[in-house]
């Protein structure tokens, strides 16, 4: 039976649990990365804030996204570099994507993004020489940093405050996710990043991926040395990127496994991809009467994504001449010059709702940069693709829709318009790439927690916790030989050899007892007849 004061003590109950909310709160620092980097983490972050935390956010005064309708505390530090400059690096990077791809770590890392790396790796100068900047975090008393790895700012933010660090990212350049989180690698079944391969690799494979391993680590010291000085300069003591990453509490992975190949993982490696796939809304006026005009065809969706919206003007035509052989209406997000061969059927625009727009039931198709973001939409919402990878990740990304049967891959250097309209007539007619993205799309969905809140929790853990220490392998604190276990295999070598060497010596002493005396007799009776 209910007691009578239940109700008047009802309100009581809440206020409590109120309360004990309130007194979870805590401080956060979020030292982010510019560009898409930004939107799924500014997705953590609004929700961190909403539940309570104070959050306090440092950006460079030069930025394209960073910063912007944040409801908490946001603090700039200055830097040597304009906006100008910014947008002139990363220009010269992808333009020069379409004219000759730089598709190895080893291009990639000494090829047209040096300068905009450079600019990047230069922001924790500029917030180190804010000496006031400096003493305001000093002062704050923050649980944890919550960070882009992708600048390395925030890691060496995280060590010179000595915080627990939460970090969110789709992947880590070099070797040091796996030193990072001393998660095991197999070159075997493991493919590195660029390489391009699947988990089933043939011998002639398996012997490039560890050249690409190898090359990891000769390039990559090269390609951080600016970081690694400043970290060194900043800490006052000589400081490697393993240094920077081992203490890191949780890995937040924009990823999960229904597009990565299954590896192995470290207990403090969470997967969160797909946090960007919200429920689609209602089109605007203008987007409804798009898709209602394209009738019984549908549409196609085109987005090189948000950071690259203009290329070559060949290859633009070339886009576009294909564009205008389907019946279907193509929305194409660019911003470029105008293709004087754009046909009647392909539309505009600077913008689009992507997500809102893949979610329609009119939507046939979507060619994709393959950029983490639109993959995971496009799954989400069971659209068959045509990628046209760039730079990054975003191979990789495409080799894996490719393997699943998902979308086909086009090389962006060396198509045609044929090869665009026959990639595009493909995976809209053939039904086994619907088929095969919805049941991507189905794995992807049945989850017990949305990846939002997952990442919400474990940010809220590390802060609550200061830290998962309980999560770290005891490999960090072994050296090279010791984690190979080669002085474990080289005493045990050492025994077999030494039992080998004593029972030969023993076998050689008995032999020399029994047949040897005897050899001897022999000689000497044989002497005495003569």
């Amino acid at each position: 039976m209910v007691p009578a004061a239940f109700p008047t003590s009802l309100p009581l109950c809440v206020c409590l649990l109120l309360a004990s909310g309130l007194v979870q709160a805590g401080r956060l620092l979020v030292v982010p990365m510019d560009g898409s980097h930004w939107f799924d983490m500014q997705m953590v972050v609004e929700k961190l804030i909403q539940r309570g935390h104070e959050v306090v956010v440092v950006i460079p005064e030069v930025s394209w996204r960073l910063g912007k309708s944040l409801n908490c505390t946001v603090k700039t530090y200055s830097v040597s570099h304009t906006l100008e400059d910014l947008d002139r690096e990363f220009k010269y990077f992808t333009y020069t994507q379409w004219k000759t791809p730089e598709q190895s770590i080893r291009s990639f890392m000494t090829g047209s993004a040096r300068g905009f790396f450079e600019l990047m790796f230069s922001h924790s100068r500029g917030l180190f020489n804010d000496k006031k900047l400096v003493e305001y975090l000093k002062q704050r008393s923050f649980d944890a940093v919550f960070l882009d790895p992708f600048d390395v700012c925030g890691l060496i933010v995280a060590k010179y405050l000595s915080l627990p660090s939460v970090i969110f990212a789709r992947l880590s350049f070099c070797y040091y996710l796996e030193e990072g989180a001393q998660c095991p690698s197999l070159l075997s079944y493991v493919p590195r990043l660029f390489s391009k391969y699947t988990d089933t690799m043939t011998f002639k494979e398996r012997v490039w991926n560890h050249y690409m391993y190898i090359e990891d680590y000769v390039f990559c010291p090269y390609f951080f040395k600016t970081a690694v000085e400043i970290a060194s300069e900043v800490l006052q003591t000589p400081v490697t990127m393993t240094d920077l990453f081992s203490p890191v509490s949780i890995w937040l992975l924009r990823t999960d496994f229904v597009l990565e190949f299954p590896r192995p993982v470290m207990p403090n490696m969470v997967f969160v991809g797909g946090m960007n796939c919200l429920q689609g809304k209602p089109l605007s006026k203008e987007f409804e009467a798009y898709v209602n005009a394209s009738g019984e065809h549908g549409i196609v969706v085109f987005s090189l994504g948000s950071m690259v919206s203009e290329i070559p003007e060949k290859k633009a035509m070339e886009i576009a001449e294909a564009l205008g052989r389907i019946p279907q209406t193509v929305l194409w997000r660019y911003t470029g010059t105008r293709p004087s061969n754009l046909a009647k059927n392909t539309i505009l625009v600077k913008w689009l709702p992507q997500n809102d727009l893949l979610g329609h039931p009119k939507t046939r198709a979507f060619i994709t940069h393959s950029g983490s973001h639109g993959i995971y939409e496009g799954i989400c919402n069971g659209v068959p693709m045509v990628m046209m990878p760039l730079f990054g990740d975003q191979m990789d990304n495409a080799k894996r829709m490719e393997t699943r049967g998902a979308g086909v891959t086009l090389n962006v250097l060396e198509m045609t318009a044929d090869d665009l309209e026959n990639a595009l007539k493909t995976v809209i007619n053939n039904k086994s790439y619907k088929e095969n993205i919805m049941r991507l799309s189905s794995l992807h969905k049945d989850r017990p927690i949305e990846p939002l809140d997952l990442a919400v929790f474990w940010v809220e853990y590390v802060m609550r916790h200061k830290g998962a220490p309980h999560l770290r392998p005891a490999a960090h604190d072994l050296t090279w030989y010791q984690y190979h276990s080669l002085d474990v295999i080289g005493f045990l070598l050492a025994i077999v050899l030494t039992v080998v060497f004593i029972v030969f010596k023993c076998c050689a002493y008995g032999c020399r007892k029994c047949f040897g005396g005897k050899g001897r007799v022999k000689k000497s009776h044989k002497s005495k007849t003569h």
